[in-house]
């Protein structure tokens, strides 16, 4: 005989730790460093779009609740990292807000050449 209403629960709190929940980092997997994960997104994306990839720097510099990450590229590459009328340094800010935002973190971003 089948069952016809499965127990599914009533899903409103399933999956949820309250002691965690608004708690920065948590919905980092475990032992993974929120900045050092965001400083990983930007170094992957900075890297992806320079002629070279090693000259590129990222620090982290957790301030509180939120990291601040500076991005040094040679100057001869600032151009296409910061993109026509910035557009890429946007989207690469707007991912890493995106990206911060898992972790309850606020994320800004400097480009130095």
């Amino acid at each position: 005989m089948v069952d016809p209403e499965p127990d599914i629960g009533s899903g409103a709190d399933e999956g949820f730790d309250d002691e965690t929940m608004g708690t920065p980092g948590a919905g980092t997997p475990s032992g993974v460093d929120p900045s050092e994960r965001l400083r990983g997104l930007i170094l992957y994306l900075a890297r992806s779009l320079v002629d070279a990839p090693d000259a590129v720097v990222v620090e982290a510099d957790r301030r509180g609740q939120g990291v601040h990450l500076t991005l040094r590229v040679p100057e001869e590459e600032l151009g296409k990292v910061i993109g026509r009328q910035g557009r890429i340094a946007r989207a690469m800010r707007t991912a890493l807000m995106i990206a911060g935002s898992r972790d309850d973190v606020r994320a800004s971003l400097d480009i130095e050449g």
